[in-house]
């Protein structure tokens, strides 16, 4: 009896002992569950973060690409949040020391980042180029966010370590609770099945004890249930974990893979099966059946040895790692960005890899739009300048002509070298308006015209001039079009269109004319750099020709740039279409695929008033003997314009820029007729001149001249209400009716 009573005794210190151990696993695995949690909501506000920065800084190139000013307000928006997410993150992080400081050491740059595109932002509002030019040039802005993410990508790396070891660790606690609770079951039952297998073998004296161990007995089973209950709870609690640990990992954008040394797939998430097909179960073997990777170019191969994986595995770590996955299986191709760390165990030895990938697809894909698009407005401000200076000589070269001409009449050899002469100048006054067309210098004149009236007559015409190997069909719009643009420039768009269309169909093929109602949206418009999202009028030319490479569809809009034999063309037409579509207020797109033929869509601005303007009627050419006060930078211009306007009759002033315009004016000067150029040296254009002057004499008459003309007299090459300007190169005919119709002008008091 007393060996029995001993030996329960034992027993019940051992359960008592594993009921204490059983209660501190159970409080230590709430504490793990909670630091799990903890480490993902740190990961999810870093995260939020970057987004909110990158925010910041797409608002501020965005607004100095497109002048959108809903753009100011995504800035303003994510700025101001950026603050509480930063300090956020630190009160997180306030109990670890090194992270902690990884966050004070970015807190100015990510101010300073800030306060940069703000400035950005500022300098393109004033249009205060040469500090846009310094701040450019500083390229601190970049600096400041290759910093800032490379300390935010150290910041959650710690943090991944730390959600790996907390993890495992809230497992062990779960795996040891759940062996105690079982361990506690067992003993009690074995505790059990001994009292009553004693009471069988006890004598009547020991009843009143048996009596007291079913009593016992009876204890110990309540508090078995009750430790099961606890059990039940604390694995409720893990599976609860462990959920909101696998919904994080499978809802993340980024992809994660971790391997072992042999290959095999042990983890990997939604993302990075999207990404490169891989799965648990798979093999490194079975990813590179199923994908073929390429350096950055998108053309290199990577070496095996070189793939991301192989390198991890021989123990290389490395960070934004550039690749192009091109899958063999029907996926779509990805451009990612690739970060890899090798696993080791406690011996240093790798126990495999883990790899983290970030999809760039779309934001390479924006960049390549915004370097094209930068790349034609680089090259249409160089031609606008070229074009402008050639402008000024050909001025002077047509207007000596006419007058040679006049002067050898009587002499048919020397008048035809002299006509000769006048139709290259013509020619390369063709030239020039075709670079100015690109660059957006052009002085249209536009008016409300029937689009799809203005289709049908070129289809009309293009008949004869394209063949009849050329099947020309139209789909128009059964709704009458009308927009607000220059009708010759849509007429000479479509005809560049039409015989480049023609020319991709040496054999013959089908050309098509539509037009539609449309709208662009602001996915369009972010996607395509300089659309302003709204309601166009659509304008399209289909062919069934050899259709365009993606290289040589890149370039189409560049000036000179062919792919025609030499003599067969210029290599302006498509640029004078781009340049007439942009400066219109329109956009213009190509869709072309080798063998499957183009299609080049024009979008046009509808009209705000759908009244159509009649051109204005032709004049006869006019003199007079009014007096002319003539404002010219460029020397042989200025001489020219001189003689041009005594041959009319007229007398004249003439001065080289602005502030010695003002001075003859402010000395007395009459004069009936302000005629000058819109841009000259000196700091004052032709507008300004022209209020300066008008403060002085409140009803002068005002006529402008310009090769091209930039936002100070025309916006977007379209006149100003009330403003009369005379292109260059002008005729001596052209030259005297726009004299006289700024002299009849009605002079504003």
């Amino acid at each position: 009896m007393i060996r029995r009573g001993v030996a329960a005794g034992i027993g019940l210190g051992m359960l008592l002992g594993i009921g204490a151990a059983s209660t501190a696993l159970d409080i230590k695995s709430r504490h793990d569950a909670a630091r799990v949690n903890h480490t993902l909501k740190v990961l999810q506000d870093t995260s939020e973060l970057r987004v909110e920065l990158r925010q910041v800084e797409a608002a501020g190139r965005g607004y100095a690409l497109t002048g959108a000013l809903n753009l100011i307000d995504d800035f303003r928006t994510a700025s101001a949040r950026i603050p509480a997410a930063f300090a956020a993150l630190q009160a997180e992080v306030a109990d670890n020391p090194a992270q902690s400081e990884r966050l004070r050491s970015i807190d100015g740059l990510i101010q300073r980042r800030v306060a940069l595109s703000g400035e950005l932002i500022r300098l393109h509002a004033v249009s205060d180029q040469a500090g846009i030019d310094a701040l450019n040039t500083r390229a601190e802005g970049r600096t400041a966010m290759t910093v800032i993410s490379q300390r935010l990508d150290e910041f959650t790396a710690e943090e991944k370590r730390q959600l790996a070891a907390r993890s495992a660790t809230s497992r062990t606690s779960g795996t040891l609770l759940l062996a105690a609770d079982l361990a506690g079951v067992t003993l009690i039952l074995l505790i059990a099945a001994y009292l009553i297998r004693s009471t069988y073998l006890s004598d009547r004296a020991l009843r009143s004890s048996l009596n007291r161990s079913k009593v016992e007995a009876s204890s110990l089973e309540a508090r078995a249930l009750e430790q099961q209950d606890h059990l039940a709870a604390a694995y409720e609690n893990l599976r609860h974990s462990s959920e909101i640990l696998e919904n994080t990992f499978n809802s993340m954008a980024e992809g994660v893979l971790v391997i072992e040394p042999d290959g095999k797939i042990v983890l990997s998430n939604a993302a990075v099966a999207q990404f490169l097909g891989s799965r648990p179960g798979k093999t490194f073997t079975d990813m590179k059946v199923d994908n073929r990777l390429y350096e950055s170019d998108g053309a290199t191969p990577i070496a095996e040895a070189a793939l991301p994986i192989a390198r991890t595995l021989r123990g290389e770590e490395f960070d934004r790692k550039e690749v192009v996955v091109k899958p063999t299986d029907g996926r779509p191709q990805h451009r990612l960005m690739v970060s890899g760390r090798p696993l080791r165990n406690p011996d240093g030895g790798i126990s495999g890899a883990a790899l983290v990938y970030q999809d760039i697809t779309d934001a390479h894909e924006s960049e390549r739009l915004l370097q094209q698009a930068q790349k034609l407005d680089a090259i249409g401000k160089l031609t606008g300048g070229v074009a402008h200076d050639f402008n000024n000589m050909l001025t002077i070269i047509t207007g000596s002509i006419e007058a040679l001409v006049d002067e050898i009449g009587d002499r048919p050899a020397t008048s035809e070298l002299a006509a000769l002469v006048g139709r290259a100048a013509d020619r390369c006054t063709e030239l020039i308006r075709h670079l100015l067309a690109f660059a957006r210098k052009q002085p249209l004149r536009p008016r409300d015209i029937d689009v799809n009236s203005t289709v049908l007559d070129i289809a009309k015409l293009l008949r004869p001039t394209l063949g009849e190997q050329i099947e020309i069909n139209s789909i128009l719009e059964e709704e009458v079009m009308i927009a607000h643009i220059d009708s010759a420039q849509l007429a000479n768009s479509l005809v560049n269109l039409a015989i480049n269309a023609r020319d991709a169909m040496p054999n013959g093929g089908k050309l098509l004319l539509e037009t539609h109602k449309t709208a662009l949206d602001e996915a369009y418009a972010a996607a395509n750099a300089g659309v302003v999202p709204g309601n166009y009028i659509m304008v399209a030319v289909s062919d069934t020709g050899t259709g365009m490479p993606a290289e040589v569809r890149d370039r189409a809009f560049e000036p000179f740039f062919t792919t025609k034999d030499a003599g067969k063309g210029s290599g302006l037409g498509l640029s004078m279409v781009y340049g007439f579509a942009k400066q219109s207020g329109g956009h213009v797109k190509i869709y072309s695929e080798e063998g499957r033929g183009t299609t080049i869509r024009l979008y046009l601005p509808p009209a705000k008033a759908s009244a159509a303007t009649d051109a204005a009627p032709e004049v006869l050419i006019p003199h007079g003997n009014e007096t002319i006060l003539v404002v010219e930078d460029d020397t042989l211009v200025r001489t020219f314009v001189v003689g041009q306007l005594h041959g009319l009759g007229y007398t004249t002033t003439a001065v080289a820029n602005g502030a010695e315009a003002l001075v003859a004016v402010t000395s007395g000067l009459r004069f009936d007729l302000l005629f000058t150029d819109v841009i000259m040296p000196g700091g004052m254009t032709g507008k300004e001149l022209a209020t300066e002057i008008a403060r002085l004499r409140p009803a002068v008459r005002v006529l402008y001249t310009s090769g091209y003309t930039d936002n100070a007299m025309v916006e977007h090459g379209q006149l100003d209400p009330g403003a009369l300007l005379l292109s260059k190169p002008y005729r001596r005919s052209e030259l005297a009716q726009m004299v006289r119709e700024a002299l009849d002008r009605r002079p504003v008091p």
